[in-house]
Order: C-alpha cells, then sequence, then structure tokens
C-alpha cells in the first residue's frame, strides 16, 4: 500500500498533488484526488501520462472526463485516453462507496 503523499517522501508525488490543483473547483477535487490516492501506484508511463495531462487546459481536461463519463468519443491520444479512463473509473468507484 502506497503511503499517504502527506509523508513527503516521494517528491514526484508531492509535484504531481500540487500540479493536480486547477481553477475550476470539480476539476480541482477529481484530480487532487487522483493525485493524493492513486498517482504513488501508477506505471511509470501512467504518471508521465497524467503529469502530460496536466498540462493542458482545464476546459480540455474537463472535456475529456466529461466525454469519458458519457460513453462519447473523445479525441485523446491513446495514452491520454488510459489516464482519463482511470481518473474516471476512481471517481465513479470512490462516488459509489461515498454514496453506500
Amino acid at each position: 500500500m502506497a503511503k499517504p503523499l502527506g509523508a513527503g517522501d516521494d517528491a514526484h508525488a508531492q509535484r504531481a498533488l500540487w500540479r493536480s490543483r486547477r481553477g475550476m473547483l470539480e476539476l480541482d477535487l477529481l484530480l487532487s484526488r487522483f493525485a493524493e490516492r492513486s498517482y504513488p501506484r501508477l506505471a511509470r508511463a501512467d504518471q508521465h501520462a497524467y503529469l502530460e495531462l496536466l498540462r493542458l487546459d482545464d476546459w480540455r481536461i474537463w472535456d475529456w472526463l466529461q466525454s469519458a463519463r458519457r460513453a462519447s468519443g473523445d479525441h485523446a491520444p491513446p495514452h491520454l485516453r488510459r489516464i482519463v479512463a482511470l481518473i474516471t473509473a476512481q471517481t465513479s468507484n470512490h462516488g459509489e462507496q461515498d454514496h453506500a
């Protein structure tokens, strides 16, 4: 099990958490939770894809996340589609647990 990011022993995970902070509250919450809960356990390729995703505009990320939820097509490259799917899967799983 990964240590909490607050432990301060993983600079890359701390940086990912910091970069997950966004101007849009809904996106900030989704990405910050993902970075805190899942980023340390991701494969290196997925970690890189996540950091690449964070370089995009908030609205593009939000549109991709919403598109994935509605199961409609999106135009993200395959490695970014994968990370978007991981984020939305975590959001769905934790959302169901939070409401149970």
